[in-house]
């Protein structure tokens, strides 16, 4: 049955999305995730965690074995692309630059905020008018189709004199995000089954799967065979860090990314509410044999895995190969449309995704 506004159903009868909707409204850019670190760790805690912390940021809650030996890590990073401030000029315009892959167009002119040091600044991020003939402007240039607009061409408008600026906390480095209003979630399509998008859910979606893992492992009452980590790793966005920091001090085996699952053209993924998990990204060839076990676990849980191939595409489980930090390694995720922008995903993938990973603990 299709969707009309009035069907719309409420945030909280969809399972998860209140959960996501709360976690949309805090800012997390890379470097800046003590916000979204201090309401997850409150999350556990609320559901009966004793989540860990290191001085790296990394959050995560373990998971007696019933065996000894290196444990089993199933991660979501936490932090989100973003612009950073690069200079600032005399009457108060922020020259900005991105902060992972996020990319004017995705973003447009619109409200942004800007995470400062004590406060976050409300600002506006700009392109300049386009009310010009003259061949050499950018923003005319663009209209003509000769090229895109690029963050050179940018600015942000604060309202805010340098001295009121440094005030309030907003200096070279300081990082913006779009603003809460803008961020969704947004419902569309059939009312049994939605679509939902919202900026971002790389890799809010993670973390929400990781809160609701817990909740499969509490209710069915399971016990891992191996040491288990739940981990919410920062800073994946700015080069995979938090996860390279976090296995180098702590020993697993097995290390499972839980993060999107892009859909660039020519390949086979589907919104259709099935997993998709990376075989190969851009650097690395993950664990066969552990795709399989995945797949035979999607299989008990009444879903099957779909697979995908990149070449401009990197995860945590990809820098954790990197540095040796374990032996085998996967990514499993949610496929969604529009990377690093208005993102776009089944719900029903969620409660998929979930089960996969609840069925493939129990079964380890």
């Amino acid at each position: 049955m299709a969707m009309d506004a009035d069907a719309m159903p409420d945030k909280e009868e969809l399972p998860g999305l209140g959960e996501l909707s709360r976690m949309l409204q805090i800012p997390c850019p890379s470097g800046r995730e003590e916000r979204m670190a201090a309401h997850l760790t409150a999350r556990l805690q609320q559901l009966g965690a004793e989540p860990r912390k290191d001085n790296q940021g990394n959050l995560w809650v373990e998971l007696p074995g019933r065996e000894s030996g290196p444990g089993v890590a199933i991660a979501s990073h936490i932090d989100e692309i973003a612009m950073v401030v690069t200079a600032i000029e005399a009457d108060g315009k922020l020259r900005v630059q991105r902060s992972g892959g996020l990319y004017p167009f995705k973003l447009g002119e619109g409200p942004v905020v800007l995470v400062g040091d004590g406060q976050d600044i409300p600002a506006h991020l700009s392109f300049g008018s386009g009310h010009t003939n003259d061949p050499t402007d950018p923003v005319a240039q663009f209209n003509s189709g000769s090229r895109g607009i690029t963050w050179r061409d940018c600015h942000l408008l604060t309202g805010l004199t340098p001295t009121q600026l440094q005030e309030s906390g907003v200096r070279v480095g300081t990082c913006a995000v779009p603003a809460a209003g803008r961020r969704g979630p947004n419902l569309f399509g059939p009312a049994d089954d939605p679509l939902v998008s919202a900026w971002l859910f790389d890799n809010r979606g993670g973390s929400l799967i990781l809160l609701q893992l817990w909740c499969w492992l509490r209710d069915a009452g399971v016990t891992p065979l191996r040491r288990l980590n739940l981990c919410f790793l920062v800073q994946e966005e700015s080069g995979l860090l938090g996860a390279k920091g976090w296995v180098r001090r702590n020993e697993v085996e097995t290390f499972v990314a839980v993060d999107s699952t892009p859909m660039p053209r020519g390949t086979d993924l589907t919104l259709d509410g099935r997993p998709g998990t990376w075989s190969r990204d851009s650097q690395v060839h993950f664990d066969q044999g552990l795709i399989g076990e995945l797949a035979a676990a999607a299989g008990r849980a009444g879903t099957e895995l779909q697979y995908a191939v990149y070449s401009a595409a990197a995860s945590d489980a990809t820098g954790v190969l990197q540095v040796g930090g374990a032996e085998r390694c996967a990514t499993i995720g949610y496929p969604r449309e529009n990377s690093h922008g208005y993102e776009v995903v089944r719900w029903s993938v969620f409660q998929h995704l979930t089960a996969t990973l609840g069925e493939w603990v129990a079964s380890y």
